[in-house]
């Protein structure tokens, strides 16, 4: 069941509790609704947690912490999912972002210089800004309701087929207890 595959990783809420770096927050993270590891909550820290990781923003941990709270969702998925953008595979990222912000607006792309430098970030920001964040904007919620719908339908799935394999072994169960009674001549 995808629900003890996720207990599995995440941690558990006592554990932040005693973090020293999280004791300001500790009384935010005291709702249960937080913690639920449900087909619902789950999909919607997907959403949440996605959705903050496409935006080129600061601090993406703390929306993402921010929305779960907001949404009433699995709070560490959310927060653990915003590192799907980590410093190797931003740039990649923001770059696709960025040119589907350039096709949208119907902008041209701005060639990246043969060394990429804070410099020529600097100078070149103002003019990739808008393209950049309306591409940013458009795929997270893209790839977040895909994330959400995803999840919903593999929670879907695997239940259904936890039904059906309980199901095939209650028969099977019953169908070898008849076979017992059937063959038991004292019983006849």
């Amino acid at each position: 069941m995808p629900r003890r595959l996720l207990q599995r990783y995440l941690p558990h809420p006592e554990t932040l509790r005693r973090q020293r770096s999280l004791r300001c927050v500790s009384h935010l993270t005291d709702t249960p609704s937080l913690w639920l590891l449900s087909r619902r909550s789950v999909a919607n820290a997907c959403f949440v947690g996605l959705f903050s990781a496409l935006l080129p923003i600061p601090f993406q941990m703390l929306v993402a912490a921010g929305g779960a709270w907001l949404v009433r969702c699995n709070l560490p998925l959310s927060v653990g999912l915003v590192w799907i953008t980590n410093p190797l595979t931003m740039p990649l990222i923001y770059y696709g972002n960025y040119r589907l912000g350039a096709w949208l607006l119907d902008a041209p792309v701005r060639a990246a210089p043969e060394r990429l430098s804070t410099q020529w970030v600097a100078e070149q920001l103002l003019d990739i800004l808008p393209a950049l964040m309306t591409g940013s904007v458009v795929a997270a919620v893209v790839v977040g309701l895909a994330g959400n719908l995803i999840i919903r339908l593999l929670w879907r799935w695997q239940v259904s087929r936890s039904w059906k394999r309980r199901a095939r072994r209650r028969r099977q169960r019953h169908a070898s207890r008849d076979e017992a009674r059937g063959s038991d001549p004292e019983r006849a």
